[in-house]
């Protein structure tokens, strides 16, 4: 018996030279976009469409890198090890450490003063209180933490921390010594960060820098070591006359001789950077001296340059700083009658000199005796020679130093 339902279809054009069509099985309508094989099928039978598997569509283009990196990111679940407590959570377990709700042992301090704790939250937070738990025990039988060699506020302030990592700031500030070696000794590494960073804020001073150092250096805490050496290099004067230094001299003479070394280091690491800057000045005056030299005698300038060459006169403001100077020294150099004793002229010839060694184009560089120089430092020993090659790669070096956008342009090109 023939089926009631109709099969119909209609297809529709759009401006974008896409078409779909529309299918009615009984009562449902059906949608897609036929390729032209299937079209043709259509046409030519009278059987109900099949419509095509979603396996055969392409899929589409992957997104860009880096947004699709970034999409996949904020799409992320968070990770349950977040480090993000909300603030109830923090609130219970502080109630939990101030009420002691289910303590199962004690902490006991030195003026024997004691508050109730919980074995599995200590043995969790430390490594070494599981460890010192196991083995004390009181009279009862009942095991108990002893914390001796620290003020009992620092002791609680401890523990607090343990179970919810908080405290007051300034009972922080006022225990952070303490608290440091507890968290040392007790391999709390969270607590020791803390207790870095309040004594990075400023805590340090020249009355207690060695002290904080001597602490420092047990508690293995580097970053508050270089601190307090730095601090003692920089105000050596003042701090090796405190009271703390003169006590450190008797208790460890070793660590007074590694500091008082490290501040003789620091001395002769900044004379040293002081004389390589003083040399490095020195060769930049050089190199401008011989630019000076190139541009008077390429360009003119003032009252002296090529014959050839309108001078600028002396009124006229030059881009070489030094151009009046070595103008001047030329001028002496060209009239002087004593050139061999005048140290004047000397330090012109030796400017010559350098010249010369840097020179790439002596055959039509325009600076009087350029060649004849060259041609004569060639007869020169290999130790007069190598000293004026490392005297023109120091000036050299020195001008490279100023980078592209520092420089001007050279008259030495």
């Amino acid at each position: 018996m023939a089926s009631s339902e109709v099969y119909t279809y209609s297809v529709s054009t759009h401006g974008d030279d896409t078409f779909s069509q529309v299918f009615h099985i009984g009562d449902k309508e059906y949608y897609y976009a036929p390729a032209d094989d299937e079209l043709a099928l259509f046409h030519s039978t009278t059987t109900p469409p099949t419509i095509p598997s979603t396996k055969n569509i392409p899929e589409p283009p992957p997104l860009p890198c880096i947004t699709y990196q970034r999409f996949q990111a904020s799409r992320r679940k968070p990770s349950s090890s977040s480090r993000l407590v909300p603030k109830e959570a923090v609130e219970t377990w502080d109630k939990l450490f101030k009420e002691g709700i289910g303590a199962d042992t004690y902490v006991e301090t030195d003026n024997k003063s004691h508050f109730p704790a919980h074995t599995s939250i200590l043995a969790a937070a430390s490594p070494v209180m599981a460890r010192l738990l196991n083995q004390s025990r009181d009279k009862k039988g009942k095991s108990f933490l002893r914390i001796p060699g620290v003020p009992c506020e620092a002791v609680y302030m401890f523990i607090r921390f343990l179970y919810s990592s908080c405290y007051e700031e300034e009972e922080m500030n006022k225990f952070v010594l303490p608290l440091l070696v507890l968290s040392h000794c007790y391999s709390v590494p969270s607590l020791k960060r803390v207790c870095v960073e309040v004594l990075d804020q400023g805590w340090i001073n020249k009355e207690n820098v060695i002290d904080v150092l001597q602490l420092a250096r047990s508690c293995d805490a580097t970053r508050i070591c270089f601190l307090c050496v730095s601090m003692v290099i920089k105000d050596f004067k003042s701090i090796s006359s405190t009271e703390g230094w003169k006590v450190m001299r008797q208790a460890d003479p070793l660590l007074e001789q590694e500091l008082v070394e490290a501040v003789v280091e620091a001395d002769a690491r900044k004379q040293e950077r002081r004389r390589k800057l003083e040399e490095r000045k020195m060769y930049l005056e050089l190199y401008e001296a011989m630019e000076a030299l190139v541009h008077i005698y390429r360009e003119g300038c003032g009252t002296i340059g090529p014959r050839c060459k309108a001078l600028k006169g002396s009124q006229t403001v030059c881009k070489f700083p030094v151009c009046k100077g070595v103008e001047g020294a030329l001028r002496h150099f060209l009239g002087c009658n004593s050139r061999a004793s005048c140290p004047h002229c000397k330090r012109m010839w030796q400017l010559l000199q350098l010249h010369s060694c840097i020179c790439d184009d002596s055959d039509s560089c325009e600076v009087p005796l350029c060649w004849n120089i060259k041609e004569k430092m060639k007869k020169l020993s290999k130790k007069e020679e190598s000293k004026w090659r490392l005297l023109a790669e120091n000036v050299i070096t020195a001008k490279n130093s100023l980078g592209p956008l520092s420089s001007r342009p050279s008259g030495l090109i």
